[in-house]
């Protein structure tokens, strides 16, 4: 893997920092909000989390679908709107939005709240540990190959008109050394500002098998995971790139 590096302009937009537990037959959502108590100065909005679930059934006279939504925690948000952190009855969330400071305070942070979140929930089990990045890309037009800038991309045909006016592509790379998976996606998104074609390059790498005991266990191997990150940003990206950041 690549050495990493210090970005002074790193193109971080959202950092994360995941952990999903098993809790106590009958958990409710109402009890996840005592999380709350002693926050409210440094997290002062609350909302509710909705996930919506989309069921499809096939018949004998055709088709049908069903949505619903379900209420299954709480997002809570700093003042700054900065930084956030979920309450689910799946798990605990800590994210921090751009600027990106560094590792340590976003680590600091999290485990702090996930005591809190501990606390209340007593979860009886740590099914899934996750580092997450989601990265913007900012390159200057015009942009001739993407391999400039990317070290994994699309491949079209020689056959097929080479302008891209977007896409989307995800690749799942185990990690065996660490029993881990990467989930790499890339995509074009709306120009961040005139004079750029912008691309997100998210690096989602967890782990979900034989899963670490204890509280030191599992901070420790978020810091695996944390250090597999950056080296996989790294591999993503050439020197040309790396300039952007500087």
């Amino acid at each position: 893997m690549p050495t990493q590096r210090h970005y002074p302009k790193a193109p971080i937009t959202e950092a994360i920092i995941d952990i999903r537990v098993e809790l106590p037959e009958g958990t409710s959502v109402a009890a996840l909000e005592k999380v709350h108590e002693g926050l409210e100065t440094a997290y002062p909005t609350k909302k509710n989390r909705i996930v919506a679930e989309i069921r499809g059934q096939i018949g004998d006279r055709g088709a049908a679908a069903a949505a619903r939504s379900t209420h299954d925690g709480y997002l809570f948000t700093s003042w700054d709107e900065k930084q956030v952190f979920q309450a689910r009855l799946d798990g605990f969330t800590m994210s921090r939005l751009a600027p990106y400071e560094s590792w340590e305070p976003l680590r600091n942070e999290a485990q702090r709240l996930w005591n809190v979140y501990r606390s209340v929930a007593k979860p009886t089990k740590v099914a899934r540990l996750a580092v997450r990045y989601v990265n913007r890309l900012d390159l200057p037009l015009p942009v001739r190959d993407l391999k400039d800038y990317l070290r994994t991309v699309p491949e079209v045909s020689p056959d097929l008109p080479q302008n891209l006016a977007g896409y989307f592509m995800q690749l799942r790379i185990p990690q065996e050394d660490i029993q881990s998976l990467l989930l790499l996606s890339q995509a074009i998104i709306d120009p961040a500002k005139p004079g750029v074609a912008s691309i997100v390059l998210d690096i989602d790498v967890f782990r979900v098998e034989e899963l670490p005991t204890g509280e030191q266990g599992v901070w420790d191997f978020l810091e695996v995971l944390r250090n597999r990150k950056n080296q996989l940003f790294e591999a993503c990206i050439t020197d040309k790139a790396r300039e952007l950041f500087k």
